[in-house]
C-alpha cells in the first residue's frame, strides 16, 4: 500500500511542477532567476509506532564452577524409631557342632551279694558293657571288702582288666593291701578302688575285678565279699581337658 502511495505522489509531482523544490535549507538555482535564502518550519512530531513482538528466549549460560563446600552443620534431632520389619529369610543350616556331655550318658552297675570269693589269684568278678563311641573314655570303680589274714609282711593287689587286659592309658587302674604282721588277725574292711581308662574300643567291653601279688612279693591268703554287698560300676565319658 506504502509503495502504491509514493508512486502516486512521484506522478504527480512530475505533471504538476517540473521545477524541483529545494530542500530545506538549500539554495535555488535556476538560470536567468536570482539566489535566495528560504527557511522550513519543523513539522509535528509524528505518531509513536507500536511495540515491537517480543524476540526470542536467548541461549541458556554455561554453568556456573561449582562452589566450596560449607560447613558441616549442627547434628539434627534423633528420630523416632522406625516400624519392625518383617521376618527375614531363613538362614542356611551351620555345621554340626562337637557331640554334648548328655550324648556319652552310658553306665551300668553290677553288683553282688555276699559273693565270698577265696581266690588268691585271677578274676573275682566282670560285668559286661556296651561303649557307644570310639573316642570316650570309661571310667570304672569297685566298692566292696576284702582282706589278708594270717601273715607278716605280706601283700595283695587288686585290679581292673578290659577284655582281659589291665589298662595302660593312662594306667592301670588298681589297689594293694599290705600288712607287716598279720598273724592271728581278720580283719574284713570296705574298700573303693577308681579310675578312667582310655584307648578303649566301641563296642562290648568285659570289665573285670581281679586279685593277684604285689610286685616283689610271694603268694598270701586273699578273701574278696565276705558277708557284704559288692559293685563294679562302669561308666562311658567325654575325654578331660588337656
Amino acid at each position: 500500500m506504502r509503495f502504491v502511495v509514493v508512486v502516486l505522489l512521484v506522478s504527480l509531482s512530475v505533471f504538476v511542477s517540473p521545477v524541483i523544490k529545494p530542500a530545506c535549507g538549500q539554495k535555488n538555482k535556476q538560470a536567468g532567476q536570482s539566489t535566495s535564502n528560504f527557511s522550513c518550519l519543523a513539522g509535528r512530531p509524528g505518531i509513536p509506532g507500536l511495540h515491537g513482538t517480543p524476540g526470542a528466549h536467548g541461549r541458556d549460560g554455561r554453568d556456573g564452577r561449582p562452589g566450596t563446600q560449607g560447613k558441616q552443620g549442627p547434628r539434627g534431632l534423633e528420630g523416632t524409631p522406625g516400624k519392625q520389619g518383617p521376618p527375614g529369610a531363613a538362614g542356611a543350616p551351620g555345621n554340626t557342632g562337637p557331640q554334648g556331655i548328655s550324648a556319652y550318658f552310658n553306665w551300668k552297675e553290677c553288683s553282688w551279694t555276699n559273693i565270698n570269693e577265696e581266690k588268691d589269684n585271677g578274676l573275682i568278678r566282670d560285668c559286661l558293657f556296651y561303649k557307644n563311641f570310639t573316642d570316650s573314655i570309661l571310667h570304672v570303680y569297685w566298692n566292696g571288702g576284702f582282706k589278708i589274714i594270717n601273715c607278716n609282711g605280706c601283700c595283695k593287689r587288686w585290679f581292673f582288666t578290659f577284655n582281659g587286659a589291665e589298662c595302660k592309658t593312662p594306667r592301670a587302674i588298681d589297689g594293694i593291701l599290705y600288712m607287716a604282721k598279720g598273724v592271728g588277725h581278720n580283719i574284713h574292711r570296705v574298700r573303693h578302688i577308681e579310675g578312667h581308662c582310655d584307648r578303649i574300643h566301641k563296642g562290648h567291653v568285659r570289665v573285670g575285678f581281679n586279685v593277684g601279688n604285689c610286685s616283689g612279693y610271694g603268694n598270701a591268703d586273699a578273701w574278696t565279699g565276705w558277708n557284704s554287698n559288692s559293685r563294679l560300676f562302669v561308666e562311658e565319658v567325654p575325654r578331660p581337658q588337656q
